[in-house]
């Protein structure tokens, strides 16, 4: 993959990667910096894969329960006949408190690389197990060119990285992540939801105005294969064109010495707004909960110390 992107960038010029602790080779490490991304091939073994696939079953059936976890359904889905077990179910969020799945979280292998990006004190953020349905003709598999950094009420993000697992073959026929190189040196870009005929799923915002001329990359990724990328890289994931569900698992990293922001008046108000309102409907009643405390309870210490918290 390095071959396959320019990695013209000198050895003071490293922002994004860091030099100690770090697995990451000189050529890895100026990938990184120009593309925002690193795709590691057979990073993780299928057989642990195979256990948290084998996890995610059961909490479809039903037989575990997990405090906090969020489990969604495609929005043309759920506008058709309930359709029991992992079918019915598209994404879970926040498996944080589920102790086989959190087990992705701390495994060494992905530890290692993390450390390389935001350095030796690691939190788990976001969790989730993605189960990209079948498109049911309306396209609603698909999810808007974003930026993940939309998404969170803490900084900086230079010390925030995801690692993204596909825990079976991913491709452009599957609906694989698509990439635009160096977009992580920007800005964030305010985001909403995209006008598509079909529908959007919940949450799924999208780039304003987004330009789609812009040079892509599409991951074809193997089993095991890993994506590591920067909270500010637009990336997006076509329609599932097969009959089977894509699963990939992630989370979402920050460093422990991080802080939280307040995101009123900013372009993330929006979405700050539509979890707050989520979680009021949960707990049936005005609660005077913020959007970064949502995030605290969310987070979980993977390695080192954690400060990120103190606030």
């Amino acid at each position: 993959m390095v071959s396959e992107m320019s990695a013209d960038v000198s050895a003071t010029q490293f922002t994004y990667t860091l030099e100690s602790p770090s697995c990451l080779t000189y050529e890895q490490r100026k990938f990184y910096e120009e593309n925002g991304f690193l795709l590691v091939r057979g990073l993780v073994s299928p057989e642990k894969l195979d256990r948290f696939k084998e996890r995610f079953a059961q909490i479809c059936r039903k037989e575990v329960q997990t405090p906090g976890m969020t489990i969604m359904r495609d929005v043309a889905i759920a506008k058709t006949e309930f359709v029991p077990g992992e079918k019915a179910v598209t994404k879970i969020q926040d498996f944080q408190n589920d102790e086989v799945m959190f087990e992705y979280c701390c495994l060494p292998e992905i530890v290692k690389y993390v450390e390389s990006f935001i350095g030796p004190n690691v939190m788990a953020m976001h969790t989730m197990l993605i189960n990209k349905p079948p498109d049911a003709g309306k396209k609603t598999s698909r999810h808007p060119m974003h930026q993940d950094l939309h998404y969170f009420p803490f900084r900086p993000a230079d010390r925030i990285v995801c690692a993204w697992t596909a825990m079976e073959p991913v491709n452009r026929q599957n609906g694989c992540l698509v990439v635009v190189p160096g977009t992580h040196k920007g800005e964030l870009l305010p985001h909403e939801y995209p006008k598509w005929e079909g529908g959007v799923n919940k949450m799924y915002h999208g780039i304003q105005n987004y330009d789609p001329s812009q040079p892509r990359v599409h991951l074809s990724m193997e089993k095991g294969d890993t994506v590591f990328f920067h909270p500010i890289l637009i990336h997006g994931s076509g329609m599932n064109r097969t009959d089977g569900f894509r699963k990939a698992i992630s989370c979402h990293y920050a460093s422990g010495d991080c802080h939280f922001i307040d995101v009123e008046d900013t372009s993330q108000n929006v979405i700050a707004d539509e979890v707050l309102e989520l979680v009021e409907k949960r707990i049936g009643s005005k609660s005077g909960i913020k959007f970064s405390d949502v995030w605290k309870m969310k987070s979980r210490l993977v390695k080192g110390e954690a400060h990120i918290n103190e606030l």
